[in-house]
């Protein structure tokens, strides 16, 4: 596959392969549930609605939502992984590696357990608010003592300030026993019940992120040779490393706004991508994306089975799939070593 993927002819293919898998997972969420929808009342959802029919009512008001949004999460939150591995230099960078989930979500908790707030609009920029925290935290805890930054320095401060903003978590649920019901499942993970309303103030922030990693692609490849080959090739890396949280905050703060923190499909979903196509962000991206969608998309599909006619959150489902990847990943890494 590796020596397949290196013509542009067989990357071009490639998308158009991994297109028609996306089509069809995203079908497949929204036929496969608890409640069975037959194709034709599917199609019949789009091109001829009845408001009186159940089944095109579950599709349009609870099935495309959902598919719909595992797309654009799982979409995101491969492009904020393969964003903070070029940044980074680091191949275990993610977005809950390094804390940005956890801070977002720690800042969602204390907005809905202690503020009592619920409008969607404002947590989602306590979720950007809390993202944007994580990801400063890190960077200047991952700066102190001797030396640069580091992979591993990076990857130790992301460790600590997840540990940090997991037990501020639990403390504030504790404090808080009633509001525990209302952030629970959302705490695992979950695209259950999300509906329209609450995805659609999340969208422009995904897309403005999705565009923003398209259009830096030669700046990660840049990056990737290092930031001295950077500097000497005229590359600002300052005003880079800038762009690449911000279109991280948008990306990962706004995944976590409308599904919960959802791990690990930043660091699977690049690592897959590489795999197939290298190290070139112009292909990697758009790849990145379309895997992370595809994941996501199947990984709720299965977390509507494993545990029939119970659901199980999709963010244990991914972390079920990323924890052997994630432990392999490190074994490799330390070999090296």
């Amino acid at each position: 596959m590796g020596q397949l993927a290196k013509g542009n002819l067989y990357r071009v293919i490639g998308l158009f392969i991994s297109v028609f898998v996306l089509v069809v997972s995203f079908l497949c969420s929204i036929k496969f549930g608890f409640y069975p929808i037959s194709w034709q009342d599917i199609i019949h959802t789009f091109t001829n609605y009845d408001s009186s029919n159940n089944e095109q009512i579950v599709v349009r008001t609870a099935r495309l939502p959902r598919a719909l949004i595992a797309t654009a999460v799982g979409a995101s939150l491969a492009l904020a992984g393969a964003i903070l591995q070029a940044v980074t230099r680091n191949a275990m960078a993610s977005p809950s590696i390094l804390g940005i989930n956890a801070g977002a979500s720690v800042a969602i908790v204390f907005a809905i357990t202690m503020l009592k707030i619920s409008d969607v609009d404002v947590l989602t920029w306590i979720a950007f608010a809390g993202a944007a925290m994580a990801s400063v935290c890190v960077y200047v805890l991952g700066s102190m003592g001797k030396g640069s930054l580091s992979p591993l320095k990076i990857i130790l401060a992301g460790a600590a300030m997840t540990a940090f903003f997991s037990a501020g978590t639990q403390g504030m649920l504790v404090l808080n026993e009633n509001g525990l019901q209302d952030v629970m499942f959302w705490l695992a993970g979950s695209i259950a019940g999300r509906t329209m309303e609450s995805f659609l103030p999340v969208l422009p922030y995904l897309i403005i992120g999705g565009l923003g990693a398209v259009l830096m692609s030669r700046q990660w490849n840049v990056l990737l040779m290092g930031e001295e080959s950077a500097k000497g090739l005229g590359q600002n890396i300052i005003s880079v490393k800038i762009i690449a949280a911000l279109l991280v905050v948008l990306l990962a703060g706004g995944s976590v706004a409308v599904s919960g923190p959802i791990g690990l499909v930043g660091i699977i979903v690049p690592h897959i991508a590489r795999k197939i196509v290298g190290l070139d962000y112009r292909w990697l991206i758009p790849y990145s994306a379309l895997f992370g969608a595809i994941l996501l998309l199947l990984a709720d599909i299965a977390a509507r089975f494993i545990s029939f006619p119970l659901e199980v959150p999709v963010g244990l489902m991914t972390a079920a799939i990323g924890a052997p990847f994630f432990i392999y990943l490190a074994r490799k890494g330390m070999k090296k070593k």
